[in-house]
């Protein structure tokens, strides 16, 4: 098996269909491009949904992860080890919080926060006992673990796999007055992504994170950020929540974090909130080990540069300015913050998974959602004239649509 289509043959007749993948195997990578296996090269626009952020086998990720391997992967949480200290300082730092509790993937952190926010629901706040409410958003995502899709609106995601988790109150994402009217007594938190990447890079009006904000302080509820795709850079900050100057509760990290080498997440929060676990009642033996604490001590030194969040702010412009210029020449709107763009395309012209897969053929990668939208989320490291060149591909692709 060498060739794109000897390996996707197999890779579809022996692998569950949970994925849709585009018809590309990638062999190799550096920086913002890829190489398939048959040697054609492609600009990722995708970055891993943003798990990227730094690129492909950035130097000094790549370095830290070398090193690591050849000392120690693996202690178990049983056992201190020589990274640990210096991952949770250098991430509460980072965030500004008292605590961090590592694990391994976004939608383990996500129940983390979940299960945090209940229980300390029930020991600081005083809810009844079995009776605590998480408010959530209509159009989130947050995973897809039983309990997060039970409270997805998405049906594929959703569907069939009931019974459902009870304890969420689904609110229209953007309104505070929703989520005024969905808190009672036995409420928590308030889960919100700052900006919501699956759903098609939904920003929410100016003012709506910092009116959650003012809310949940008001009635006593943590407010619970899931930065995992727009937070490390991404939006041109190092959280989106920053471009309201608001501190959630407790922050929900993950995919850039392990730099695209490792999984590694992890929620942060002060110590009267991340106080309430002990020993035993929360854990996973691979969150917070070695190799993925030196990769993550790796990407918090790059951001601590601010380097990162900079030159995603500049190009950010340059990639919303010359996109916006395709309105009503194929595209309807355009959306998003830094380097990260939901691009709704117009039905009658072509899906996004067309486009999408129009752009693969003209060396551009980036992937559709919810039937006619595309998502652009190049790495930050990529160049100015690339990221031009592949809105000019885009350009052009539409162009071909609307000429056929």
């Amino acid at each position: 098996m060498t060739t794109s289509a000897e390996l996707i043959e197999v890779s579809e007749r022996r692998s569950a269909h949970n994925y849709h993948p585009l018809p590309v195997v990638i062999h190799e990578a550096h920086g913002a491009w890829v190489t398939d296996v048959d040697g054609r090269r492609y600009l990722d626009c995708l970055s891993g949904y943003s798990s990227l952020n730094f690129g492909h086998g950035h130097p000094k990720i790549i370095e830290a992860a070398k090193e690591q391997l050849e000392r120690l992967t693996l202690t178990s949480r049983a056992f201190y080890h020589d990274q640990f200290a210096r991952f949770c300082a250098g991430l509460g730092d980072l965030t500004g919080k008292d605590m961090i509790l590592p694990m391994n993937t976004g939608a383990e952190a996500v129940e983390t926060a979940i299960k945090v926010a209940r229980k300390w629901g029930y020991e600081v706040k005083g809810v009844e006992p079995g009776q605590a409410n998480i408010i959530v958003m209509e159009g989130n995502f947050h995973g897809r673990t039983t309990t997060i899709v039970s409270f997805s609106t998405d049906p594929e995601a959703h569907d069939n796999f009931g019974p459902y988790t009870p304890g969420f109150r689904l609110v229209p994402y953007g309104s505070v007055e929703a989520i005024r009217q969905a808190i009672d007594a036995n409420t928590v938190a308030v889960l919100v992504e700052p900006i919501q990447g699956e759903a098609g890079v939904l920003v929410p009006a100016d003012g709506y994170l910092s009116d959650v904000r003012a809310l949940c302080s008001a009635e006593g509820v943590l407010m619970i950020a899931d930065e995992i795709q727009s937070g490390l850079g991404r939006t041109g900050h190092t959280f989106a929540c920053d471009h309201e100057g608001v501190v959630p509760d407790m922050y929900v990290l993950g995919k850039a974090l392990g730099g695209g080498v490792v999984p590694v997440s992890a929620i942060a929060a002060n110590r009267d909130v991340l106080g309430v676990i002990h020993p035993g009642q929360h854990g996973s033996t691979f969150g917070g080990n070695p190799l993925a604490c030196a990769v993550a001590n790796a990407v918090i030194e790059l951001l601590n540069t601010g380097d990162y969040q900079a030159r995603a702010a500049k190009l950010g412009e340059v990639l919303h300015t010359r996109l916006r210029e395709l309105i009503g020449r194929g595209v309807v709107e355009v959306r998003g913050r830094g380097l990260w763009a939901g691009i709704d395309i117009d039905p009658e012209l072509a899906t996004g998974r067309e486009v999408s897969k129009a752009l693969m053929k003209r060396g551009v990668l980036a992937k559709d959602t919810h039937g006619s939208t595309i998502r652009l989320a190049p790495p930050i490291v990529v160049s100015e004239d690339d990221l031009l060149w592949a809105i000019g591909q885009l350009t052009d692709a539409l162009y071909e649509f609307q000429t056929v």
